[in-house]
């Protein structure tokens, strides 16, 4: 059974860091390409980021491009997204997700960005 388990959230103020974990089991995460989504209050969920399964070359969503930086350690069967220069509008609950839709994924991280 595949199991998520994201961590990391929490209030920050505009322009502040922070960083979200997944940490991934009962399945081969190294042979997985791994995203975050998001799901911000009242929208649906959107694609946030991509890493392929050897971590080399990622894919961001125009929206997060330049301040977020999605890594992995296959060693360790765990995900991270770092979130740098936060905006309000990234207040969202983020997910981590076998797939880009996001159709296979963990509970969620609330990260809240305000003033």
């Amino acid at each position: 059974e595949v199991q998520l388990a994201e961590s990391g959230g929490g209030l920050v103020n505009p322009g502040e860091s922070l960083t979200l974990s997944c940490a991934a089991s009962g399945f081969p995460f190294h042979a997985y390409q791994m995203s975050w989504v998001r799901q911000g209050p009242g929208k649906g969920l959107e694609w946030v980021a991509t890493i392929p399964r050897r971590g080399v070359g990622p894919d961001y969503a125009g929206s997060v491009k330049g301040r977020f930086t999605i890594s992995r350690d296959n060693a360790k069967n765990t995900l991270y997204l770092q979130l740098n220069s936060l905006k309000t509008e990234d207040t969202a609950v983020y997910y981590c997700a076998t797939d880009q839709r996001g159709t296979v994924r963990g509970r969620g991280t609330q990260v809240t960005v305000s003033s």
